[in-house]
């Protein structure tokens, strides 16, 4: 029987599955290493378990004792699935940048995770990093995982990512693609594929406002680099000891906007749903895509699930108020048509005003306005069928005939979730601007709207 005595015998050997829609551009196959297939969700599973059995090892983990670590989270989860298999406690201390989802998951594998600001400096004693540190001494019994320098994070994945990844090739791949963090994951793959094949390109993907790339090109710390940045799971303020830039070839940054946008790409067009470091990952590999060679073969490393974003990149809201989301809202479909009186009508009004409106203004749809809110509805769909029934409602008032009045909606709401609003029994919806007037917006302007 294949059986797994626990939850960490499950860590690794992760799918490499091929990209067909967006990477048609690119010359040569593009695969993905999609490590969300871990049982903690992310690649940090495999590094986490390593730096708990070395620190068993060399005697600095005890028998009950308290994992402390400073994590985005991913890390946090792998070091928790262990505590738990093996016995141990667990405080995790993260930034206020993080998704909220990943706190939440953290707690619900028995961890205490602590916040701390994002926006200080590594050794301002309230960042996460000295947080961690002072807690580590602080408590008995703890022991401070540090993945940042602490070298079993790289040997992890020279021992597993980068075997996997020469198997699953064939020891065909000529291009390694990932994002830089801790720098672990990199530096071990790297490792692994460049003893097998020293002509592996190992590009390093980073972000807008991290020192890691100035400091590969210059060797020079420069803090002056260093900038607020929304992404997550990569990208540095200070060089983790994980790092060996010997066996990295190229660093490319990516902005906040092109990694979040990717990401959602690679769910809706390839069905991976993945995290903000796996979209960047990509896209850095798009940006550089004139470099590869029809016969090359690129690997791209998604770190991890999509599910610890659904707040963030995955919200309309989040990404709109980033400007990341160039989403047509009701609002874009009322400006762009210019401004136009809204064509309505009364309760008194007989069925035939309401015909002669749709004929003088080429309209389908006409609310029924009372003291400026709408109660009611005529459609020409509705109309001609009552109508066609019975002749003599053509002099009725429309009080008698009108439909239910149409959905109102938020003025921005996104026209791709119109649909919720328009059916085929109800062919408008309303919304009302900021000056409280009423607009209304058809299928037919969504169509127009969706389609420019």
């Amino acid at each position: 029987m294949d059986i797994k005595n626990n939850i960490l015998e499950t860590i690794g050997n992760t799918p490499l599955i091929r990209l067909n829609k967006l990477t048609k551009e690119v010359r040569c196959p593009v695969l993905a290493k999609v490590d969300y297939f871990n049982p903690g969700n992310s690649i940090k599973d495999r590094m986490a378990l390593k730096m708990v059995e070395v620190a068993e090892q060399d005697g600095r983990l005890k028998p009950g004792g308290t994992i402390i670590e400073g994590t985005s989270g991913n890390t946090g989860m792998g070091l928790a699935l262990a505590a738990v298999v093996k016995g141990y406690k667990c405080i995790f201390v993260t930034t206020d940048k993080q998704s909220k989802e990943k706190a939440d998951i953290l707690k619900a594998v028995g961890a205490e995770v602590i916040v701390c600001p994002t926006n200080v400096l590594p050794e301002d004693p309230r960042s996460y990093y000295s947080v961690a540190a002072r807690l580590a001494k602080e408590i008995p019994n703890a022991c401070h995982m540090n993945q940042y320098d602490n070298l079993a994070n790289r040997l992890a994945h020279y021992e597993t990512t980068g075997p996997e990844i020469w198997r699953q090739t064939d020891g065909k791949i000529t291009h390694l693609i990932c994002t830089a963090g801790t720098g672990g994951t990199i530096t071990g793959t790297a490792m692994y594929l460049k003893e097998k094949n020293p002509a592996i390109q190992i590009w390093a993907i980073d972000v807008y406002g991290s020192l890691l790339t100035k400091y590969f090109r210059t060797g020079e710390i420069d803090m002056n680099e260093v900038k607020p940045y929304i992404s997550e799971g990569f990208g540095e303020d200070f060089v983790p000891k994980n790092y060996d830039m010997r066996f990295i070839d190229h660093f490319e940054q990516v902005t906040d906007r092109d990694g979040a946008v990717m990401a959602r790409k690679l769910a809706k067009e390839e069905g991976l749903f993945c995290g903000y470091s796996a979209g960047s990952c990509l896209q850095g590999l798009l940006q550089l895509k004139a470099r590869l060679k029809k016969d090359d073969l690129a690997v791209c490393i998604l770190h991890d699930h999509g599910s610890r974003y659904v707040g963030k990149i995955y919200n309309d809201q989040w990404m709109m108020e980033r400007g990341f989301l160039e989403v047509k809202t009701i609002r874009d479909i009322v400006s762009a048509r210019g401004a136009k009186k809204l064509i309505s009508a009364a309760p008194e009004h007989t069925v035939a005003d309401c015909v002669e409106l749709m004929k003088k203004y080429d309209i389908e749809q006409i609310p029924i306005m009372q003291q400026g809110e709408p109660i009611g509805a005529i459609s020409q769909q509705g109309l001609f069928k009552k109508v066609f029934d019975d002749p003599a409602l053509k002099n009725a008032t429309v009080a008698q005939v009108m439909e239910p009045a149409f959905p109102v909606a938020p003025f921005d709401t996104a026209a791709e979730k119109l649909r919720l609003y328009i059916t085929k029994e109800n062919g408008a919806v309303m919304a009302k601007d900021e000056a409280g007037n009423y607009h209304i917006v058809t299928k037919y302007d969504v169509i127009a709207a969706l389609g420019n």
